[in-house]
């Protein structure tokens, strides 16, 4: 019990920071560009209780770099490619099942700069939106269908959008996107092969069959006039010393209990390996491609205000089963939790502009850096639960 407290008054104490830095609290705000008005009421995230801030100190200018980068680095890992024409292209935005047991192991995991994990829809299963840049594996998937989180992350990243399809109200909402029709790629709206093939599999349902080959998607950028090296306005700070700020805490283990337990995702620390290796479900998560474990430099807990968003995502059964999309609104800034090193770091991440990547920030308003390497974002809503169970050891129950 004492250390629930101890940690939800931490975790408090996170989220003053936010107010602090903004000097308001987080409020969502609509959506530049031709993405419309959401059709449900984006309300305030819920009220932060006063807490006094805890000092931080300011990193060293040795810990933080954030731009220029040299031509031949990743902005998105903050390493140096095997091969800089890669960044001479446009990032791969790629929905990814994460359906529990029948599709993993994914393809093509280990191979992504950057994965979001969110809920898909009705607070239960989650999906994955990866971002490949600096490496393509020779094959993502299995593909699914797009939700609103991936207006948002193409923009982001500058990238162009390959799913598997979507419901009418998404439709509708990308149509009337900026996205549309450049940046979208998916059988939904005519493209096929060579771009999207099935790999079937005894047992395995039709719709968990398709996959993406990423050289033909550049392909298909490069035919549309849109493959480009991005000129991203904001870049995250990457540093291989753990920055020296009082708001960091030693951690092992982080687990997040979304709410259907196959979805459960449990990242452990690997001190020899100096990174952390992902479970989901109480299994080893691994990359089909290779048969190794899913692992990551850095994973990054962003608490973010979530809201249903007025259209049904999914219509089976009688109605008191039909699911609303939801609405994951990452504009604007709110707490996030990075864990790298062994270390949990608190701060803020912040996003202004449509155009612009999340950005991450400790209390005293100077960049937060990510270790050097690919990144897992874990989106949660404000009203997260956390308890630290044992001593390095962080639950988050959504």
């Amino acid at each position: 019990m004492h250390t629930h407290i101890r940690y939800l008054i931490l975790l408090l104490v996170v989220m003053s920071f936010v107010a602090g830095c903004s000097s308001a609290t987080p409020v969502a705000t609509p959506t530049p560009t031709r993405t419309p008005t959401p059709q449900a009421t984006a309300i305030p995230p819920t009220p932060i209780p006063t807490a006094t801030p805890t000092p931080t100190a300011t990193p060293t200018a040795e810990a933080v770099s954030v731009t220029p980068f040299p031509p031949d680095v990743d902005p998105l890992t903050g390493l140096k490619v095997d091969d800089p024409e890669m960044l001479e292209h446009i990032p791969l935005v790629i929905k990814i099942s994460n359906s529990p047991e029948v599709v993993r192991p994914q393809s093509g995991l280990n191979s992504a700069d950057l994965i979001f994990e969110h809920y898909a829809e009705g607070y239960a299963v989650t999906r994955f939106t990866g971002v490949f840049y600096g490496t393509y594996p020779e094959r993502v998937g299995s593909v699914r269908s797009g939700r609103l989180i991936d207006l948002e992350i193409p923009a982001m990243y500058h990238g162009i959008l390959a799913f598997s399809g979507m419901s009418g109200g998404m439709k509708q909402r990308l149509r009337a996107s900026d996205l549309f029709p450049d940046q979208v790629a998916s059988p939904d709206f005519g493209v096929g092969q060579p771009y999207f093939y099935r790999v079937p599999r005894e047992g395995l349902a039709f719709e968990h069959t398709l996959f993406t080959d990423p050289q033909e998607l550049r392909s298909l950028a490069a035919e549309r006039g849109i493959d480009r090296r991005p000129d991203f306005p904001s870049l995250m700070a990457f540093s291989e010393a753990v920055p020296a700020i009082k708001e960091s805490t030693p951690a092992s283990t982080l687990k997040i209990d979304y709410r259907a337990s196959s979805c459960h995702a449990q990242w452990d620390y690997d001190e020899e390996l100096g990174r952390w290796k992902r479970s989901t479900a109480g299994q080893i998560h691994k990359d089909y491609l290779t048969g190794e474990q899913v692992t990551a430099a850095n994973v990054v807990v962003v608490f973010a205000n979530h809201i249903d968003a007025g259209f049904w995502e999914e219509m089976i059964g009688d109605q008191s089963n039909w699911k609303l999309s939801v609405e994951i609104q990452i504009w604007g800034n709110g707490p996030a939790l990075i864990f790298r090193d062994g270390q949990m770091l608190q701060g803020y991440w912040r996003r202004e502009n449509r155009e612009d990547m999340l950005t991450f920030w400790d209390g005293a308003g100077n960049p937060l850096p990510l270790k050097p390497g690919n990144s897992w974002f874990q989106l949660v809503p404000l009203a997260t639960s956390s308890e630290e169970y044992e001593p390095g050891k962080f639950r988050f129950t959504p």
